[in-house]
């Protein structure tokens, strides 16, 4: 609400000051679809893929424990009958261990997943935004608005925003 009130406020501000001849010339206006590009860029499945190779190697690794543990507790439930008490109780120690270790392990992937995906989202956020000004520069657009409401198909721009992505592809930095 605060944001519409200075908006407002300021389109209101802008045409006071505008000379009489000014005033009368039309806003040439652009509307792109933000979401849609973040999501249909080829700079988004290349961070995606990227991701995917970084983290793979622990991902495996954590299912390869998760399953060792789950072998180890069938195991004792299986075996835990005729076991001695202290055998026995040194299995479920170790086994309460490992399930500790492995939901350390699972936090902190999750973590450092989180991280990465952040950053490379904030980079995705950083190349379309500029490949948003360059098009409305390049354009001769005078606003561009982001995620409206309702658009008619002529001031939607975000086609072609996107096709300019897809010609950038191979220039936009995968890290940041």
């Amino acid at each position: 609400m605060r944001i519409k009130i200075v908006t407002l406020a300021l389109l209101a501000l802008a045409a006071v000051s505008l000379p009489a001849g000014a005033a009368s010339a039309q806003a040439k206006i652009g509307v792109v679809n933000v979401a849609r590009l973040l999501q249909e860029a080829p700079q988004a499945q290349a961070a995606s893929a990227a991701l995917e190779q970084e983290f793979a190697g622990r991902r495996k690794e954590l299912e390869n424990q998760q399953k060792d543990l789950k072998a180890r507790e069938d195991k004792l439930q299986k075996d835990g009958a005729v076991m001695a008490a202290n055998e026995r109780a040194n299995a479920e120690k170790a086994l309460r261990d490992g399930q500790r270790e492995l939901a350390r392990k699972q936090n902190e992937f999750l973590e450092d997943l989180n991280v990465r995906r952040n950053e490379a989202l904030g980079q995705l956020q950083r190349t379309v935004l500029q490949e948003v000004q360059s098009y409305a520069k390049t354009a001769g657009l005078d606003v561009v608005v982001a995620d409206a409401l309702y658009a008619s198909p002529s001031v939607d721009i975000t086609n072609q925003v996107l096709t300019a992505l897809q010609a950038r592809k191979g220039t936009a930095p995968a890290k940041p």
